[in-house]
């Protein structure tokens, strides 16, 4: 229910879980397990005692509402924008040119020195025009 917050989230360097498929029972252990917050438009889950205090009800059904509520409630770091693999939440780390010639395209190898990978996924990122138009759309829904 809320998978574009997560990305948009995680874009930020926030440390978010994101399953659509879990049922409230265990979501709520897993958030206390793991000492996380519970984000929900679910106001049932809202209601659970076990939830109390570990939950925030995001109030819109639009993604760039549901991101202002979220950094007003826990503003980001800076520091760690783009510093999460989008698909697996890892943090990515970042890999030397030479090593992945093979696994991305002649173009993006040519034209960019800075790559980055997931250590889970193997997702690599590198920093073109779809950076700049994430950071562009991420300005655009905050505003």
């Amino acid at each position: 229910m809320l998978g574009k917050l997560a990305r948009w989230l995680r874009t930020l360097g926030y440390d978010v879980a994101y399953d659509p498929y879990i049922d409230d029972g265990e979501l709520v252990r897993r958030a206390l397990e793991e000492g996380r917050t519970i984000l929900t438009r679910d106001k049932r889950l809202m209601l659970r005692r076990s939830a109390r205090g570990r939950a925030l009800f995001i109030a819109s059904d639009f993604a760039g509402e549901q991101l202002k509520q979220v950094i007003k409630e826990f503003p980001p770091d800076e520091a760690l924008l783009l510093t999460r693999c989008l698909r697996c939440n890892v943090l990515l780390e970042d890999i030397p040119k030479e090593t992945i010639e093979a696994k991305v395209p002649p173009y993006v190898f040519r034209t960019q020195s800075e790559f980055s990978a997931c250590p889970a996924c193997k997702r690599i990122y590198w920093g073109a025009t779809h950076r700049q138009r994430m950071l562009e759309d991420l300005k655009r829904l905050l505003e």
